[in-house]
C-alpha cells in the first residue's frame, strides 16, 4: 500500500552531553502519512552555518561540502529503502523506514548469523558445486569475522546496518596484526565476507556497500621451482634410508604430474586409464577446486608407479603410491634437500611449480596445454608460472651470447 504523503527533513538538536551549545547534532526526520521518526546522522554542526529552511549547511568550505553530499547520500538510502518495502509487499511507515536504516526491529539481521547460514548452505552442495576446501575457507573466514567483532565492539554479533569503510578497513587491519595473516590471506579472508556482503545487498538486507570505496589487491607471490640440475640431482641420488628414498618417488612423481600434495594422497589405481594414445593418463578432480585434471603420464612417473606396485598399504587401500602426512612429508624434503645440496626450502608445493615451470613450459609445452594439466579454470592462474620462464629464457640467452662472444 503506497503513502499519501511522504517528507525528508534534516535539522539541528541539541543534546546534554554537548558542552559547546553552539554545536548541535544533525537529526533526520521521516515522516508518513503525518507520522514521524527521528534518526541521528551522527554529525555536530555549528547553528551559525545551517539553514533551517534548506535544511543543509550553508556556505561553500569544504567541510559544508561533505556534510552535504554525507545529507544527499542519507536521502538516497532512504529512497531505495521505500523502494525495497514496495518491492517486498510491506507497508510504508516511518518506522519501517527507520529500522531499514538502522538496521532496527523485523528487518534486522546479524553478520555472524547471516555468515553461519550461508556456510550451511554452502555444506549441502559440497560435492556438487563446492568443493571441501571452499567450505572450509568460508568457515576460517566467518570464525575471523566473530573474533574481530568480539575483540572490536565486545559483542558476539553486530547488525548488518553497522558494516561501513571503517569497519572493513579495521578488519583488514586486525587481520595483519591481530591475527598474523600475510597480506594475501587477508585479501581472501575479506574476500570472502564482501560475498557475504553483496548477497545481502541483492537481497535488500542491506542499502549500502561498505566495499565500494575499498580497494585491496593480491601481491604478486614469486613460485619457487628447481631447475632441471635441482631435479637431476634429487632424481639421481641414493639416501640410503628407506623412507627418505619412498619421500623423494612421491615427491619426484609430483614434480612428473603437476599433482598438488592432496590430490597424490587420494590418488587411486581405478584413475590411471589407458588415454587416447593408448598410454597410461591420469583422470581425476583437483580436491582444492573440484576441477577436472587429464593427463598423460611421463616415463619417470610410470617407473615410479611401478615401485610401489606391491606396497602393502597400496595393495590393500588402491592407492598409486604410499602418501605420508603433509607435515611428515616437508620434514622429510628438508632432509632431502640437504643432502642433495639443493639451497632451496624444499615442500612439498614446490614440486607443482616444477612440473609447471621446469618440466612443461621450459621445455616448450604451450601454456593452454600446461594450464589444462595443472586442472586450472583459467589461463590467467597459469600465466604467472610464465614469468619463472622468462627468467630461464633470459639466462639460457646469456650463456649464448658469452658463445657467440668466443666464436
Amino acid at each position: 500500500m503506497l503513502e499519501k504523503s511522504f517528507g525528508l527533513l534534516f535539522f539541528l538538536k541539541s543534546s546534554k552531553s554537548q558542552r559547546d551549545q553552539n554545536l548541535r547534532t544533525v537529526y533526520l526526520r521521516i515522516t508518513v502519512d503525518g507520522s514521524a521518526k527521528e534518526l541521528s546522522t551522527k554529525r555536530i554542526w555549528p547553528q551559525e552555518r545551517w539553514s533551517q529552511s534548506a535544511g543543509r549547511a550553508t556556505g561553500n568550505k569544504e567541510d559544508a561540502r561533505a556534510l552535504n553530499t554525507y545529507l544527499d547520500v542519507l536521502c538516497s538510502e532512504v529512497y531505495k529503502a521505500k523502494q525495497h518495502l514496495i518491492e517486498s509487499g510491506k507497508p510504508i511507515t516511518a518506522d519501517a523506514l527507520k529500522n531499514l536504516l538502522t538496521g532496527q526491529g523485523d528487518e534486522s539481521r546479524k553478520i555472524v548469523a547471516v555468515f553461519d547460514e550461508h556456510n550451511a548452505q554452502m555444506k549441502a552442495l559440497v560435492g556438487a558445486e563446492f568443493a571441501p576446501s571452499t567450505l572450509t575457507r568460508y568457515k576460517t573466514a566467518r570464525d575471523h569475522t566473530a573474533a574481530f567483532i568480539k575483540w572490536q565492539y565486545g559483542k558476539d554479533d553486530l547488525s548488518l546496518a553497522d558494516l561501513n569503510y571503517e569497519f572493513v578497513t579495521q578488519f583488514t587491519f586486525w587481520l595483519k596484526t591481530e591475527r598474523k595473516c600475510g597480506h594475501n590471506a587477508a585479501v581472501k579472508y575479506i574476500g570472502n565476507l564482501k560475498k557475504i556482503v553483496l548477497d545481502c545487498i541483492k537481497k535488500g538486507w542491506l542499502l549500502r556497500d561498505p566495499f565500494a570505496n575499498f580497494k585491496m589487491n593480491r601481491k604478486e607471490v614469486d613460485r619457487v621451482a628447481l631447475t632441471r640440475d635441482e631435479l637431476k640431482r634429487i632424481a639421481k641420488k641414493d639416501f640410503e634410508n628407506e623412507r627418505l628414498n619412498n619421500v623423494r618417488d612421491i615427491f619426484l612423481f609430483s614434480c612428473y604430474t603437476g599433482l598438488a600434495y592432496i590430490d597424490v594422497y587420494n590418488l587411486r589405481r581405478s584413475e590411471i586409464i589407458d588415454g587416447v594414445d593408448n598410454s597410461k593418463w591420469i583422470i581425476t578432480r583437483r580436491q582444492k577446486t573440484d576441477s577436472a585434471t587429464r593427463l598423460p603420464l611421463l616415463p619417470g612417473a610410470l617407473e615410479i608407479m611401478a615401485r610401489y606396485e606391491d606396497h602393502p598399504k597400496c595393495v590393500s587401500k588402491g592407492l598409486v603410491l604410499p602418501v605420508l602426512t603433509n607435515q611428515k612429508m616437508n620434514s622429510y624434503l628438508k632432509e632431502i634437500a640437504d643432502q642433495s645440496k639443493v639451497n632451496k626450502n624444499l615442500t612439498f608445493h614446490i614440486a607443482r611449480h616444477t612440473f609447471a615451470t621446469t618440466v612443461t613450459l621450459s621445455n616448450g609445452v604451450p601454456i593452454e596445454t600446461v594450464s589444462k594439466m595443472l586442472g586450472h579454470k583459467s589461463l590467467k592462474q597459469t600465466q604467472h608460472y610464465a614469468k619463472i620462464v622468462d627468467t630461464k629464457i633470459s639466462e639460457d640467452m646469456a650463456i649464448l651470447k658469452k658463445k657467440l662472444r668466443l666464436t
